[in-house]
């Protein structure tokens, strides 16, 4: 980790900086103060990490480990830890994403569920977005018979500013094909429910 900090900054890291230091200065601190005078760059490098997804094919992602196998019952990936960049206030929100599918014909590497994850989740967002573009994505690649994606996740920007109600959980779903029947559905949320 420490390696990319000796690396110059990219133009954009460069303008992001600049304009750190300018907000920092406009909150009434002094950016040249010795605690704060690496900030604007450190914050340049992490801004670009934390959004780093839009770089990346999501679609290509699950391809790239993409296997034809007769398998047609459901695949789960639960408990895949995420964080993410809420888009209205520029807060983390984080939590879990429960992934299933049910194949049809093909599989993908169960690592490559995760990365879709991350892929998404690095880019300012809004939980309902991501679990639906998480969903659509899959979908997409693998064409199986149906897919569930549920999102449990918790909101630095309900938690550290306006209610301020520590704990809450928001919970979203997106679902398609077999888990339209309440019975899969139910059999899936079944098996992530917390004992």
């Amino acid at each position: 980790m420490e390696e990319q900090y000796k690396h110059e900054l990219t133009p954009a890291q460069q303008q992001i900086s600049e304009h750190i230091r300018a907000i920092i200065s406009l909150l009434g601190e002094d950016a040249g103060r010795e605690g704060l005078v690496k900030t604007p760059k450190r914050v340049a490098r992490a801004m670009t990490f934390m959004t780093c997804g839009y770089e990346q094919d999501p679609v290509a992602i699950l391809n790239s480990a993409k296997f034809s196998e007769d398998y047609r019952q459901m695949v789960i990936v639960r408990d895949i830890n995420f964080y993410s960049l809420c888009e209205h206030h520029m807060l983390p929100f984080y939590g879990k994403v429960h992934v299933a599918y049910i194949p049809n014909g093909h599989v993908t590497g169960l690592s490559k569920i995760a990365r879709v994850v991350d892929c998404f989740s690095h880019r300012l967002q809004i939980q309902e977005r991501m679990t639906k573009q998480i969903r659509e994505c899959i979908q997409e690649a693998l064409e199986p018979l149906g897919v569930m994606v549920v999102v449990e996740a918790q909101h630095m920007c309900m938690q550290m500013r306006g209610v301020q109600k520590q704990g809450s959980i928001t919970t979203t779903s997106d679902f398609c094909g077999a888990f339209n029947q309440a019975k899969t559905r139910e059999e899936f949320l079944g098996l992530i429910r917390r004992d």
